[in-house]
């Protein structure tokens, strides 16, 4: 078994990781990153199926994430806007499809003035929210207690209007059942966007991609740290000195399948319903072994149908479809930049996913093509290319998109993601307080374990005797 030393060992080569190792790197620190599998990206993956680039993972870029934009300048990328002309449709309670321009979907007087009512105590109740620190709002533990559809029926009767503010939040992003998380998570969830309006505005939210694919940017990154990058080495084992504190670090010891790391520092950049597939040596303390019980994956499958012709914009459509009834409870035109061909992407999310894995996969393709039928007629029932990433399955990420917490334990638990173990630190988007869940939110956390790595050496080396 090979074995060498390092500055630093990090665990995962997604963007956290990735962003890390060169922040340290930059510093003058020497770093090792082993990555579980053969390839670098984590939940950021661009394939190839069946003559179609499909991103099969995260893909958009809102113009509030300012560190994922920075990245991507920095390593000389481009972007374009996810189309948009023409008219977005919603599916009502009543079955058919409503053609519409603007941000307020059609629905009853009733329902849009209850909408934008909740929508502005959310806002409200946002701004009041640090991202970084939910758990500090005095109402944290009482926000917390409560599920965010029992918060939502508790203000209004009109279901129609609950299922399309608890949706945001619910299918879209959490992709957990709207009983499952608190109010306190959900408002967590808009506030990493900047307020709840943002994460309902698809113009915002989804506003760009980057041309040949978002997973260029941990590709460009791991091509700056060259053999320092280790594919197909799952970490089994941290060995870590618990006698010293994060101040003065006190060694780590890697073990993966083929080679051992030994160094002063580790970051681990993986999500952390991961952390239980390593051997700590000694555990973790009880605190974190009890916090890492609370979180868990969402469930969503990202759809993707290619078509010989983006045929719904001959329609007048732009491809944006959604639906609190639906299947596929929203779609969007997702066409590769300067490809003829036409994309939708469409997803189905939590208890939905679920039920649909039951059946064939036959049958869960026919039932999904149908859905997407209703937004956009019968051409939707026949793509060329048709392809479901199910990020379930995955061995290295065991659902999508991201973890959170279930109700009461963001209030018990927030405050200890982030904090290092001794040597150890934590990085990825699933710990974010802005871009929480996103890209984004991996880049910064990867800048901030290389930081605190940086300030607590540079801490150490001036209390030490001669500095």
């Amino acid at each position: 078994m090979t074995e060498i030393t390092r500055d630093v060992v990090i665990v995962g080569a997604g963007a956290a990781g990735l962003t890390a190792a060169n922040e340290l790197r930059k510093a003058g620190l020497s770093v090792a990153v082993l990555e579980a599998r053969d390839r670098v990206g984590g939940r950021l993956w661009t394939d190839v199926i069946d003559g179609a680039m499909l991103e099969l993972g995260g893909q958009w870029v809102s113009p509030d994430q300012d560190a994922l934009i920075e990245t991507v300048a920095d390593l000389g990328l481009e972007t374009f806007s996810r189309y948009r002309e023409g008219e977005s449709v919603y599916v009502g309670p009543d079955g058919v499809a409503h053609r519409f321009t603007g941000e307020m979907f059609p629905v009853s007087a009733d329902t849009e003035r209850t909408i934008a009512e909740i929508t502005e105590r959310l806002d409200a109740m946002v701004a009041e929210i640090d991202p970084d620190r939910p758990w500090a709002h005095e109402k944290a533990a009482e926000w917390d207690a409560v599920s965010w559809d029992a918060w939502l029926r508790a203000q209004t009767d009109d279901d129609e209007a609950v299922r399309n503010l608890a949706f945001a939040t619910g299918s879209a992003m959490l992709t957990k059942p709207t009983h499952s998380f608190s109010l306190l998570a959900s408002l967590l969830m808009a506030a990493s966007a900047g307020s709840y309006s943002h994460l309902v505005d698809a113009d915002f939210i989804l506003d760009k991609r980057v041309v040949g694919g978002l997973q260029q940017v941990p590709l460009l990154l791991a091509e700056r740290l060259g053999d320092d990058v280790f594919l197909g080495q799952p970490v089994r084992t941290l060995e870590w000195d618990a006698s010293t504190s994060s101040a003065t670090g006190g060694g780590v010891t890697a073990v993966a399948d083929g080679m051992t790391v030994r160094a002063r520092h580790a970051i681990l950049a993986l999500a952390p319903v991961l952390y239980p597939r390593i051997s700590f040596v000694p555990p973790l303390p009880r605190l974190q072994h009890q916090m890492h019980q609370h979180l868990s994956m969402g469930f969503v499958i990202k759809v993707h149908a290619v078509y010989e012709t983006p045929f719904w914009r001959d329609k007048g459509l732009s491809g944006t479809a959604f639906s609190p009834y639906e299947l596929s409870h929203e779609a969007y035109d997702n066409s590769n930049h300067g490809d003829e061909r036409g994309t939708l992407v469409g997803f189905v999310s939590d208890r939905t996913a679920d039920d649909l894995f039951r059946l064939s996969a036959e049958e869960r393709k026919e039932r999904i093509l149908e859905s997407l039928s209703h937004y956009y007629g019968e051409e939707a029932k026949s793509p060329v290319v048709y392809y479901e990433s199910d990020w379930g399955t995955e061995e290295w990420t065991r659902g999508a998109y991201a973890a959170s917490f279930d109700i009461g334990g963001l209030a018990r638990y927030g405050e200890y993601l982030r904090e290092p173990v001794g040597p150890i630190h934590f990085a990825c988007s699933d710990i974010a307080g802005p871009g929480y869940q996103h890209v984004d939110g991996a880049i910064r956390m990867g800048r901030h374990a290389a930081s605190e790595i940086l300030t607590t050496r540079s801490e150490t080396a001036e209390s030490e005797p001669g500095a």
